[in-house]
């Protein structure tokens, strides 16, 4: 595990985004990458916009998301793509061919996607201050899991509905990808910044790998990068 804490936000962005620029750079044949959305990386894919755009020699650097919250009424991509589309494919111009869409429809054959693609190279990750990452909330799902649909009872529809306009859109079930799916990829690179993450990662750092704590099992991984600001890592 390398542990790299920076100064503030900006600077925690910029290292996750090198990291990542690294992959591209580094090989000559294809690259898979696995992105996360939500607000920790928001102004990684900022800075990573002019990094990529039009640059045809990326053009081997092919994209999957980790997990994705379906619409139930309105025909339209879920939440996950919506975010990643606006803050980072569009405005990056990353051509269609290069993004590899998770959804409902086609959960039960990621895995060989993936694997059949040459594997994930690394894979961006954010934690929650539950310790959850990807869709692997508490009591969701267990360590051997791959890529699943999960139910979503009423603990997950109040966590998701704000995503919605209306109860009626929220969906009965949403993917990600599990643990051995997760545990799979070559480089994880896992992302904190602000004081109300830094409970979590002291408790990252301190505790045994429990089940309760979803995102402990990642501290097993070979090759994990962790890269918090310092407000992130006070409690530490």
């Amino acid at each position: 595990m390398r542990v790299i804490i920076a100064k503030d936000y900006d600077d925690m962005s910029k290292i996750a985004m090198q990291n990542l620029l690294g992959h591209m750079f580094l090989k000559k044949d294809r690259v898979n990458l696995s992105i996360t959305a939500g607000s920790t990386p928001l102004r990684l894919y900022e800075m990573m916009i002019d990094e990529v755009k039009g640059k045809d020699y990326l053009k081997n650097v092919h994209y999957y998301n980790f997990d994705e919250i379906p619409h139930k009424v309105k025909k339209q991509e879920g939440v996950t793509m919506t975010d990643l589309r606006q803050y980072f494919y569009t405005p990056a111009q990353i051509p269609a061919e290069q993004i590899h869409v998770l959804d409902e429809t086609n959960y039960s054959t990621q895995d060989k996607r993936i694997k059949d693609a040459g594997g994930l190279d690394a894979m961006l990750l954010g934690i929650g201050t539950d310790g959850h990452y990807c869709g692997n909330l508490p009591g969701t799902t267990r360590f051997s899991q791959y890529t699943v649909s999960i139910p979503c009872d009423d603990r997950i529809k109040s966590r998701i509905k704000k995503f919605y306009e209306t109860e009626d859109d929220i969906p009965d079930t949403y993917v990600t990808m599990g643990p051995a799916s997760v545990m799979a990829a070559r480089h994880l690179i896992l992302i904190a910044n602000g004081t109300r993450k830094a409970e979590i990662m002291k408790t990252w750092f301190k505790t045994e790998i429990d089940i309760n704590i979803p995102a402990s099992i990642l501290k097993l991984h070979p090759n994990i990068t962790v890269i918090m600001d310092k407000d992130a890592a006070s409690l530490l």
